[in-house]
């Protein structure tokens, strides 16, 4: 997938998501995709509202446990509140450095970040992590010597089984000191045929693949989870009550800390 131009003739998972938030950075052919896809899934909003609530929590759960780096890698279109937003209310010393390669994503992302140096946004490519980790943007916003949480939120569903999602994440695991966290989402189709639904993305420019309750969770290896566990999103430590329909929401998600480095 390229990071140099903008593709406004297929679909964009950025862009579907930015349009089932109710957001305003989207096109046409996002709007279809996006409407096609509520049609197939009707769980499909509150699944990404749910999302989106569980990366607030999380957020300002590794805040709270004192980490003061995040790499969220994939990280859509500008959503309000961010992740440096929901970061800096606990903390205003958090850095947080985003990579997406959907190039409107940094062109939004960029319009919106202060320049104060904390925070960063960088055309990059979850399928290539070691480039990610080495991006010049990255290493002047994270120390790897200290510990970052690192955020993939419903983004690995992107990535196909030939592109070595498991591999990708050990990667990026293996370049965490001790004390780190991740914290990640996943589509799944687990408790409904989802199979029209992940048909929606074919023409996407990149493709839906949902995982079982064990994929996801292996994605974790060489981490310890924190409680609850995995868990569909609206049950991970909720601060409200369960949005309606709660049960349906196809996302696990989970958080989880490296103990060895």
């Amino acid at each position: 997938m390229s990071a140099e131009e903008i593709d406004t003739s297929r679909p964009h998972p950025a862009r579907i998501y930015d349009y089932l938030l109710g957001g305003k950075d989207n096109y046409e052919v996002d709007q279809l995709a996006g409407d096609a896809l509520a049609a197939k899934a009707p769980e499909a909003r509150i699944s990404v509202q749910a999302n989106r609530a569980f990366l607030r929590r999380a957020v300002r759960y590794v805040v709270g446990t004192g980490v003061r780096q995040i790499l969220d890698i994939g990280t859509g279109l500008p959503t309000s509140p961010n992740v440096h937003e929901i970061a800096h209310e606990a903390a205003p010393d958090v850095r947080v450095a985003y990579i997406d390669n959907d190039p409107i994503v940094k062109a939004h992302a960029d319009a919106l970040l202060s320049r104060s140096g904390a925070t960063s946004i960088s055309l990059g490519d979850l399928r290539d992590p070691q480039a990610v980790l080495d991006h010049p943007e990255v290493r002047g916003i994270i120390d790897f010597g200290r510990p970052v949480a690192l955020l993939l939120v419903a983004v690995l569903h992107f990535v196909t089984e030939a592109e070595k999602p498991a591999q990708i994440v050990a990667t990026l695991r293996d370049a965490l000191p001790a004390g780190s966290y991740l914290v990640l989402s996943h589509a799944t189709g687990d408790l409904a045929n989802r199979g029209d639904a992940q048909a929606v993305y074919n023409n996407a420019t990149a493709t839906m693949n949902l995982r079982s309750h064990a994929e996801v969770e292996r994605f974790f290896d060489g981490f310890e989870l924190v409680e609850p566990g995995l868990t569909q999103v609206p049950f991970w430590r909720p601060d409200t009550p369960p949005p309606p329909r709660a049960a349906e929401i196809g996302f696990y998600g989970g958080v989880a800390r490296k103990t060895t480095g």
